[in-house]
């Protein structure tokens, strides 16, 4: 039997601990930051949504909503083509997409109709960027070849020159060829001096170039024969060169500065005679008509 402390003889004292396990879900959990986090976001958006409503036009909301819009279309829903044989279309309408356009999901964005109504633009002869602008300059053109080319025939010092001119057409304008040959070149081999005949064959090409209006484009081409030393002489200078001797030759000929709107020196880089890079005809000077700057429905 204990004995009591200091001599008494009474009970020892009982103390009992009592522990008590919190729950991490309880009173003091995470759970509710969580709920408010969603409350606060939802608030956030919903704000937000009334600022644009606020902010914003008609049309603008608008386009917000189709951009938001599902892209599959219930035809039985929307109301469109109906549900008959025909898809809600007579059998003569053109409204159509397709051969079997009855059946279509959508209507046609660009209506068919044989008769249309309104200013055409865009289509046809009179809308097409160079209508009636460029029919013109094309009948020019060919009253221009018509004419240089009886002049030269007509003189006995131009008339064997009559091979190395040649006229095409192009999709920017009308382009005129003097070539070379291995009988003949129109500048000094290696300079860009112009040849007394060739000289005269240019100012007869400048007189049928004065009567019309285009702009002017100029380039020089050579052949791939190089030279000695190409810093002090190349193919590129000697082909802008010349281009450079045409346009003054034609400046001389009674063509306004302003007519020019391009020099250009192109050297061997696109040679007519593709197979022999080094083949004398490959040395040419092209003199393009451009066709005149147009606009739709003009």
């Amino acid at each position: 039997m204990a004995k009591a402390p200091h001599g008494n003889n009474q009970p020892p004292k009982v103390v009992i601990v009592k522990k008590i396990n919190v729950i991490a879900a309880g009173h003091h959990g995470g759970a509710w930051k969580v709920a408010y986090a969603d409350f606060v976001t939802a608030m956030m958006a919903f704000f937000l949504l009334l600022w644009l409503l606020g902010a914003t036009t008609e049309k603008q909301r608008k386009g917000i909503a189709d951009y938001f819009a599902p892209t599959l279309i219930d035809k039985k829903v929307v109301g469109l083509g109906g549900s008959g044989v025909f898809g809600g279309e007579s059998i003569t309408s053109k409204e159509k997409i397709g051969a079997k356009a009855g059946t279509a999901e959508i209507r046609a964005i660009a209506l068919v109709t044989e008769r249309p109504q309104g200013e055409v633009r865009g289509f046809g002869t009179k809308g097409s960027l160079r209508s009636a602008t460029a029919q013109e300059d094309q009948k020019n053109f060919a009253k221009l070849k018509q004419e240089v080319m009886r002049r030269i025939a007509q003189s006995r010092d131009l008339a064997n020159l009559s091979k190395h001119i040649r006229f095409t057409m192009t999709p920017d304008g009308m382009r005129i060829d003097l070539i070379d040959d291995a009988d003949y070149s129109m500048f000094g081999l290696g300079t860009t001096t112009l040849d007394s005949k060739a000289s005269e064959l240019i100012g007869m090409v400048a007189k049928g170039i004065a009567e019309t209006q285009n702009p002017i484009m100029i380039r020089g081409y050579t052949d791939s024969l190089p030279f000695g030393d190409p810093r002090a002489m190349n193919n590129w200078m000697l082909s802008s060169g010349r281009a450079e001797s045409t346009r003054r030759r034609l400046a001389m000929g009674g063509i306004p500065e302003a007519r020019f709107n391009r020099i250009e020196g192109v050297a061997d880089r696109e040679p007519m005679i593709a197979d022999n890079p080094q083949d004398p005809r490959n040395r040419r000077v092209a003199i393009t008509l451009l066709y005149r700057p147009g606009t739709f429905g003009q």
